[in-house]
């Protein structure tokens, strides 16, 4: 009874790792404009054999039959002052006459921030007035009820 459960579970087991498929593989993108890379081409709707997946293994490279390589980058157009060309697009930059037809000046603005602590309690005079003692009575307060022992 032993083996048969033991047959069973290596089995069930050893079923998964077999259905690991190793030949060649056709890729098909799941989105329609997106490119499956591999190895820095596209490799949508071609065909890839070697080792991959679980029994990737490092012994034989994928070879990739009919993927095409990425278009290089558009070329933007970049802006560069030496050049003396203007940019195709941005804002105009207008350089003034050299006769002197300058702008006027704008008129000035200043402001400024300030920060200090906060406002200390005032200090205790210097002379105070003096201080006044109130009597000591030693015997029991005029008009208080006895104390009982």
């Amino acid at each position: 009874m032993r083996s048969a459960v033991a047959a069973a579970v290596l089995i069930a087991t050893a079923l998964p790792a077999l259905a690991q498929s190793t030949g060649a593989v056709r890729v098909i993108p799941g989105r329609a404009g997106v490119p499956v890379p591999v190895y820095g081409q596209d490799a949508s709707w071609a065909v890839i054999e070697g080792d991959w997946g679980l029994a990737k293994g490092n012994h034989y490279p994928l070879r990739v039959m009919g993927g095409r390589a990425y278009p290089p980058p558009p070329d933007v157009g970049h802006y560069y002052p030496n050049s003396g060309k203007i940019p195709g697009y941005g804002r105009l930059e207008v350089e003034p006459p050299d006769h002197g037809g300058l702008p006027r000046e704008g008129e000035s603005y200043y402001h400024s921030w300030t920060a200090r602590s906060a406002p200390q309690p005032p200090d205790p005079p210097q002379n105070p007035p003096p201080v006044i003692l109130a009597p000591q009575i030693n015997g029991p307060i005029p008009g208080a009820p006895p104390r009982g022992r």
